[in-house]
């Protein structure tokens, strides 16, 4: 046979198969559960679909404002040292001359008792240089307006601790350290009584009342800690990824260096298995629907036992036969993957533009619910409820062909 011919073949078996499937899509009245099962199965997948997109969003959502709230209070990148003095301002400079798109904010750091009329709070104190802490952090940035007047014993704290200990700004607020003083006698913690200069608020409680922040000098006085040698350094990079490895190199082997995605690593590697434990569990909603492709074809071969009998005794083969049922259940689960998307869509811009579900801020650190649909994410859903609709349409498919149309014709 010549290969026109075969294309013409090939043509005429397409379009017959296309026929009976329009045949078999369209409402039957004599037996209308058939049509019925079909959209509930196409319905079942759209929503299965659907939920899964709009919970991986979710996901999604809620990781990015985690991270954000995070990246803010964490920062792109951490240097710190265990090795008294080992970082200094020549060091800074040398950094700042080989990474010249880098800001730095160097820093003391140490553990505090906050007190304000009988209430206490721990809280980790940062002494910083307050106009290069806010070129790093725009949530200290915030706290400090223009008339804001920074003294030696000025301090900013969070809007957890203001409400835990019940201070505002303006205020006087008394700080323990763990060096002790000599009184009489005898020895007591170091106190001093600092004046709340701004209240920062992050989104995120645990933050909010642990951290506060006050000058270098009141760490130079208290603490008699060495001016130009430092705790540690904030870093800002665009890139922080990208660019840790390099400075990694160029730093004394006393002085380390961390990304705010190590020091929350555990925290991040927790969501990741969460989400991808969500996909999977989800995904079984798309195959118990797909199960509905399985029963509503079932139910039209065995309504259309006579018909199939018929097709084969004129000539259909049962590849033909295969494919005219292969493709109806391709079909019903494929409408369904599509009605689901555009349900995951619309159920998206409701959730972004009516505020219909709540969450408390002060426990995920965000009042309205956030979504972003990742493309990665909505690839990995569509192909995976494509497999399961492509499997649970095979063995429909496969019984119908296997039909024996004498004894169907016999029995009818």
């Amino acid at each position: 046979m010549s290969d026109k011919h075969l294309d013409q073949k090939k043509s005429f078996e397409n379009r017959f198969v296309k026929t009976i499937i329009k045949h078999y899509f369209r409402y039957d009245k004599d037996n209308p559960f058939i049509f019925v099962s079909m959209m509930l199965a196409l319905l079942s997948v759209a929503v299965g679909v659907m939920v899964l997109i709009l919970a991986m969003g979710i996901m999604n959502g809620m990781q990015k404002e985690f991270e954000k709230k995070l990246f803010v209070m964490n920062y792109p990148l951490t240097m710190v040292t265990f090795q008294k003095d080992a970082i200094n301002d020549n060091m800074l400079e040398k950094l700042h001359q080989k990474f010249p798109e880098l800001r730095f904010s160097p820093f003391y750091t140490t553990q505090v008792i906050s007190k304000h009329q009988g209430m206490v709070q721990g809280t980790i104190l940062y002494g910083v240089d307050s106009k290069k802490e806010s070129a790093l952090n725009p949530i200290y940035k915030k706290s400090q307006t223009d008339s804001t007047q920074i003294e030696p014993y000025s301090i900013t704290i969070g809007e957890g601790l203001s409400s835990e200990i019940n201070v505002f700004s303006g205020d006087k607020i008394t700080l323990y350290f763990s060096e002790q003083q000599a009184i009489g006698f005898g020895t007591m913690p170091l106190q001093k009584r600092f004046t709340i200069t701004g209240i920062y608020k992050s989104g995120l409680k645990n933050y909010d009342k642990v951290i506060a922040y006050t000058t270098l000098e009141a760490f130079w006085k208290l603490l008699g800690k060495k001016q130009g040698f430092y705790d540690g350094v904030h870093i800002y990079a665009k890139e922080p990824m990208k660019i840790i490895d390099a400075i990694k190199k160029v730093l004394p082997e006393n002085v380390f260096i961390e990304g705010w995605w190590e020091q929350n690593g555990n925290f991040f590697a927790a969501m990741e298995l969460e989400k991808k434990s969500l996909f999977l569990v989800l995904l079984l909603i798309i195959l118990i629907a797909s199960l509905n492709i399985i029963s509503s074809l079932v139910m039209t071969i065995m309504s259309r036992r006579a018909e199939i009998a018929l097709m084969s005794t004129l000539g259909v083969t049962k590849r033909e036969i295969k494919a005219i049922f292969f493709r109806l259940g391709a079909a019903i689960g494929t409408l369904g993957i599509v009605l689901g998307i555009l349900l995951a869509f619309l159920g998206k811009w409701i959730i972004d533009t009516f505020d219909i579900i709540s969450v408390p801020e002060d426990v995920y650190g965000v009042s309205k619910l956030p979504i972003d649909i990742v493309f990665s994410d909505f690839s990995l859903v569509v192909i995976g409820a494509a497999i399961i609709v492509i499997i649970t349409s095979l063995y429909p498919a496969q019984k119908a062909a296997k039909l024996n149309p004498l004894n169907i014709l016999r029995n009818e």
